[in-house]
């Protein structure tokens, strides 16, 4: 039997070898059971409350495991697998159903033995425990290293941390401190976030993550308490327990939730303070300020048709409605001309002139008659290849026949061998699941599905014109679609937009997704000027 090893470590009280040793012990266990092993996949420092198709090697082991390429999956124990309860309920119902067996080596499940289901709901629910204890000890530890004077957080932007055996504290970086107060200084002159970062940005300084400035490394959220000027810890108080993050059951992904201000831990650190209090407040009086002058904006988003979906020729980032009139690469806007010297071009002009490319391509009876056309063309081959697909298989089912009715002769006549009955169950497998795979289904002639065609056309076309008048959000959802990914490109003063023809983007909604591979043939992508 064909089998895969699984192995996983997480960081917690393990080591790189843990992997080493979990994958020899299943090749034990594979070698006295005569199983083959084809692959061994392992994922290094994830913890196991991770989804598996979200790991490297869990996501190898589903697409094994979908293509039916192992008999028996391998592991030391079912926490290797997850340490979720319904995240490992659900992964080994899925494996089981397809009648892949499961061997935990340390923990002694199989799924073949009689109570495996009570096992493994034991198993799951202590493995589950353990992580919430988990996160209760460490929380516990990190309170309890606040309280004694330690930092139990990351790395601010002006200091550095220093781990000693019993804990780590913060130390200021005096080069970066003095950026911090060039940041404070500048905006309380009433510097805007934009300018300030382009200027980090001009002087080589580089941000918290090892990158260029951004807006929101220096604004940020006032609720959250990141970003620069929202940091407390630079007028000399060190707050923590501010938030706590929670795994979504749904996406598998976590989630920040703010902790309500009771829960807070705010400490006193003037040995810490950057900016004197005088800075500080004038910074704060700036930031509650109302627009008018010069404080944070608070409303709706600017809302637009292509804002986004077009990418910038220079850096490839997003090109968004930099202001009332113009579209702009966003970088440039967020981080200065030091890291993208960008692009703009007017939002009115732009708007209505892909919007006039895509009716073009779209509603007129020439672009309507090369849909239908290319529609056609796809059934007509997916017609010939199911009719092909069903002769092999009918083919291929009249030689097993022939080959089992010899074989069963062959046992009849001289016994029941090993390699003879290997060669008859192989025989039968293969014929029966030829026999049970979907029967081919006759396609509707062409004739009956260009009326299908042209109401499906008329429909999307009809949404996007109707959207457009309506719901701007929902109006850029049906252009995405169409348009996908739209490139610009500048030549000298002038610009061009570029994007797949969108007919093919149409025929992919009409079809389905088993019309993607073929959609393409024959459409070149458009390209006009802005």
């Amino acid at each position: 039997m064909r089998a895969i090893i699984y192995a996983r470590f997480s960081s917690d009280k393990q080591r790189e070898s843990s992997i080493d040793d979990q994958t020899r012990i299943c090749e034990q266990l594979a070698s006295q059971k005569g199983f083959e092993v084809i692959a061994i996949h392992s994922d290094n420092h994830i913890s196991g409350s991770i989804p598996v198709q979200q790991r490297p090697g869990g996501a190898k082991l589903l697409s094994d495991a979908i293509a039916d390429r192992f008999d028996v999956l391998i592991l030391e124990s079912l926490d290797r697998l997850s340490r979720d309860q319904v995240e490992q309920e659900r992964i080994v119902r899925r494996l089981e159903h397809r009648g892949m067996i499961i061997i935990g080596v340390a923990d002694g499940y199989d799924s073949q033995m009689g109570g495996r289901k009570i096992m493994r709901g034991v198993r799951g629910l202590v493995n589950e425990l353990y992580l919430d204890d988990l996160r209760h000890k460490t929380h516990r530890g990190q309170c309890g290293q606040v309280d004694r004077g330690y930092v139990a957080g990351g790395k601010s932007f002006g200091y550095d941390i220093v781990k000693t055996e019993v804990g780590s504290y913060y130390v200021i970086n005096e080069e970066q401190a003095r950026w911090v107060r060039f940041i404070f200084t500048k905006y309380s002159e009433g510097w805007s976030v934009q300018r300030i970062a382009s200027e980090l940005n001009k002087h080589g300084v580089m941000s918290p993550r090892n990158s260029t400035w951004a807006v929101s490394a220096i604004y940020g959220c006032a609720k959250k308490g990141n970003g620069v000027i929202h940091n407390e810890l630079y007028a000399g108080k060190y707050v923590w327990n501010r938030s706590q993050w929670v795994k979504d059951p749904d996406t598998g992904k976590r989630q920040r939730f703010e902790r309500t201000t009771d829960e807070w831990k705010v400490i006193d650190v003037p040995e810490l303070r950057i900016i004197d209090a005088d800075l500080w407040e004038s910074v704060k009086r700036r930031r509650s300020a109302p627009a008018l002058h010069g404080g944070p904006r608070v409303g709706k988003p600017t809302r637009t048709l292509f804002g986004g979906i077009m990418k910038c020729p220079l850096c490839g980032g997003a090109i968004i409605a930099i202001n009332k009139k113009l579209y702009g690469c966003n970088m440039r806007k967020d981080r200065g001309p030091e890291v993208c010297t960008g692009v703009s071009f007017p939002r009115e002009i732009a708007d209505k002139r892909l919007l006039g490319a895509l009716r073009d391509e779209l509603l007129t009876d020439k672009a309507i008659s090369e849909i239908e056309h290319k529609v056609q063309q796809i059934i007509a081959n997916q017609q010939k290849n199911k009719a092909i697909e069903s002769a092999s298989s009918k083919a291929r089912i009249s030689e097993l026949n022939g080959e089992i009715s010899r074989l069963v002769d062959a046992i009849a006549s001289i016994g029941l061998s090993e390699s003879l009955k290997a060669r008859l169950i192989s025989a039968e497998n293969e014929k029966a699941q030829l026999e049970s795979q979907t029967p081919v289904t006759k396609i509707q002639p062409l004739a009956n599905i260009d009326g299908a065609i042209k109401s499906k056309i008329k429909q999307i076309t009809l949404d996007l014109q109707n959207t457009l008048e309506s719901d701007i959000q929902s109006a850029r959802n049906i252009i995405q679609n169409l348009f996908g990914e739209i490139q610009i490109k500048q030549e000298g003063e002038t610009i061009y937009a570029e994007y797949d023809n969108a007919a093919e983007k149409l025929l992919m909604a009409i079809g389905g997704a088993s019309l993607i591979v073929v959609a393409g043939a024959g459409f070149e992508p458009t390209t006009f000027g802005l």
